[in-house]
């Protein structure tokens, strides 16, 4: 609201609807606003603020933004390697190879218990991951071993990883790409 007041020199309540128009078409049109977020929120603001005041809001028409869909930037098995060899803890390189290896979000790793577990068939159970949707991700013969090994030391009863409350697992220093030097683009989501 303050970027429309300084604009016009006055207070948006006291515009017209046609300079409020003409500003959302200008900050629509330009290429220095940061984000179709930014303009979202704008004229988000803008109609509270005209219906918290009982002025007319109606005009004030949110036009269809059409969403960019970008793949994400994925780590090459060079950089998840060092991402292992940085790892000291068994748990630290399990989480990097259920996240970065079979494909997991966090959320999946955090709810993953034992009875999903599947070291025969070399599989795992994911339950009402992404989209609440179950599915079943291929296990490797290292990561069965490891996991093997983390079961037996550490003696977990129903989850895999006990103790990993809300966002604990995103909070893992050595699980971002970026304590390990890479670039910041990379996120754990770009698996």
């Amino acid at each position: 609201m303050a970027a429309l007041a300084l604009h016009f020199k006055t207070l948006p309540t006291e515009l017209d609807p046609e300079q409020v128009k003409d500003y959302l078409f200008e900050l629509q049109q330009r290429s220095q606003t940061p984000s179709q977020s930014y303009f979202k929120h704008t004229v988000y603001g803008l109609r509270f603020l005209l219906k918290t005041e009982g002025l007319p809001y109606s005009f004030l028409h949110l036009p269809a933004i059409p969403k960019v869909n970008k793949l994400p930037t994925v780590l090459s098995r060079q950089e998840v390697w060092r991402m292992l060899q940085t790892a000291e803890l068994l748990k630290h390189k399990l989480l990097i190879g259920l996240i970065y290896g079979c494909g997991l979000r966090c959320m999946e790793v955090r709810n993953i218990e034992l009875q999903h577990l599947d070291f025969d068939r070399r599989m795992l159970h994911i339950v009402q991951g992404k989209g609440r949707k179950d599915r079943y991700v291929p296990l490797s013969e290292h990561l069965i071993r490891g996991l093997k090994t983390f079961i037996k030391v550490e003696n977990p009863v129903q989850y895999l990883f006990n103790g990993n409350h809300n966002r604990n697992i995103e909070e893992i220093d050595i699980l971002t790409p970026k304590s390990t030097g890479f670039d910041s683009r990379y996120s754990q989501r770009g698996v």
